[in-house]
């Protein structure tokens, strides 16, 4: 069976598809599937699910991580208020693509100088943004971002329709 990659750099945005055979491609329609087991301690409460399947022959596209400036470049020195404006540009990402939130399979997150106190802010917002649909998540901390004034960034991996 061949496959083609192809990788496309949109407005900061990378987009990879694969083309396969049509044998292999995704049933129009199918959503990606949630898998929280029984076994493990379920994260729904803080805003994320253990594994999530992509449907078979689905396109992906990669979000490069949202900080939370806003449309002029500023940052507030709010954590709060850079996570909420973060989850508002990857909704902005998302329409850029044509996708919905329920399309978003996992998401990694990074915070500055992580402590348990953030983690009620990040599972609001993840709620919020995602409602039931909620994507694997792994959360980073980290000493800092690419700007000093950053404290919180998102990227997504997104299954396309």
């Amino acid at each position: 069976m061949s496959h083609t990659i192809k990788h496309l750099l949109f407005g900061g945005l990378i987009i990879m598809t694969t083309g396969v055979s049509t044998a292999t491609t995704a049933i129009a329609g199918e959503k990606p599937t949630i898998v929280n087991p029984k076994n493990l301690y379920d994260p729904t409460p803080n805003g994320y699910s253990t594994a999530v399947i992509a449907p078979r022959g689905a396109r992906l596209a990669y979000i490069s991580g949202q900080g939370g400036q806003d449309s002029t470049g500023a940052l507030s020195p709010d954590f709060a208020v850079q996570v909420k404006q973060a989850y508002a540009n990857l909704r902005a990402a998302l329409d850029g693509l044509g996708a919905r939130p329920d399309q978003v399979v996992k998401l990694t997150v990074f915070v500055v100088d992580h402590d348990m106190s953030k983690l009620e802010v990040l599972s609001k917002n993840v709620k919020e943004t995602f409602g039931a649909a909620l994507p694997a998540q792994t959360l980073v901390p980290v000493p800092k971002l690419a700007i000093d004034p950053m404290l919180f960034e998102v990227e997504a991996v997104v299954v396309l329709e």
